[in-house]
């Protein structure tokens, strides 16, 4: 993408993404009109459909950031040279850090999925998977491994975790007793207790 930016020197991208992000978190993605998008962001709607073809492409992209983030960093946990129940914890406790720090978008995405063309459904459908799969992948080779209890199967496991992600929205408050760390510890904790043989 080009780097047009104002004399702020923020992105266009940047800015259009944002006030989507602010506004689908505020009033809901079929609330919200790509009028008040490109007012929010101080651009044209020219320059919106320059970087984004269409507000289905911001809903994309407002996932599509956290995922590939994420994706990066499970990468690198599983990849590390550790034994897997560190490379699982790290993981496990990544996604929740990374989940909070960017939870507008995800509960946007969760709320608004359904909206996606069939297309891009797909392709975040496709993404999604990859991630679980990695993931799962940890969990298979600690049980292969004999480090995990085969008692419940990988994919079990992996939906168990992930469920419990994706209801952060409902409860998490920045505000709360508990900082993004000690909830993403608490939870991999967990993960790894019911993984013990």
């Amino acid at each position: 993408m080009a780097r047009t930016t104002e004399s702020g020197g923020t992105p266009v991208p940047q800015r259009l993404l944002a006030a989507a992000t602010r506004l689908f978190a505020e009033r809901g993605y079929d609330r919200t009109s790509v009028q008040e998008i490109v007012e929010a962001a101080g651009v044209t709607k020219g320059a919106l459909y320059h970087y984004f073809g269409s507000k289905d492409d911001l809903l994309h992209e407002v996932y599509g950031r956290v995922l590939r983030l994420q994706q990066e960093r499970l990468d690198a946990f599983a990849d590390a040279d550790a034994p897997v129940e560190r490379r699982l914890h790290d993981a496990a406790a990544d996604v929740v850090v990374t989940t909070i720090e960017n939870l507008d978008d995800a509960s946007i995405f969760f709320r608004s999925m359904h909206h996606l063309s069939p297309e891009k459904d797909k392709q975040v459908r496709a993404e999604r998977r990859r991630y679980h799969e990695r993931f799962r992948a940890l969990v298979e080779e600690g049980q292969r491994t004999g480090v995990f209890s085969t008692a419940t199967p990988a994919d079990l496991v992996v939906d168990y975790h992930f469920g419990s992600i994706h209801h952060l929205s409902t409860w998490y408050r920045p505000d709360g007793p508990l900082t993004p760390q000690e909830v993403a510890d608490h939870l991999a904790d967990l993960l790894l207790r019911a993984l013990r043989p």
